[in-house]
């Protein structure tokens, strides 16, 4: 299962989703193959919701703490 970002497009009375050709082939999809959507409008639900992370290290220095953890067993 992959993840991916598309934009609904009207098409007569219908709307469409296009999916990058790339993706199809690396699940191995062709034209007529049927596929299972899971549809949810991109919000920052999760961001209103739970709000935002404030750390007081960085990114990099985290993941080097994690690293240094990991060895020091």
């Amino acid at each position: 299962m992959i993840e991916v970002e598309s934009q609904l497009k009207e098409w007569g009375n219908s709307f469409g989703v296009l999916v990058p050709k790339g993706v199809t082939l690396k699940e191995g999809l062709k034209e007529g193959d049927k596929v299972l959507l899971f549809l949810t409008k991109k919000t920052d639900a999760l961001k209103k919701t739970f709000g935002t992370a404030k750390f007081r290290k960085t990114t990099e220095e985290i993941l080097k703490q994690g690293d240094k953890d990991s060895w020091d067993e």
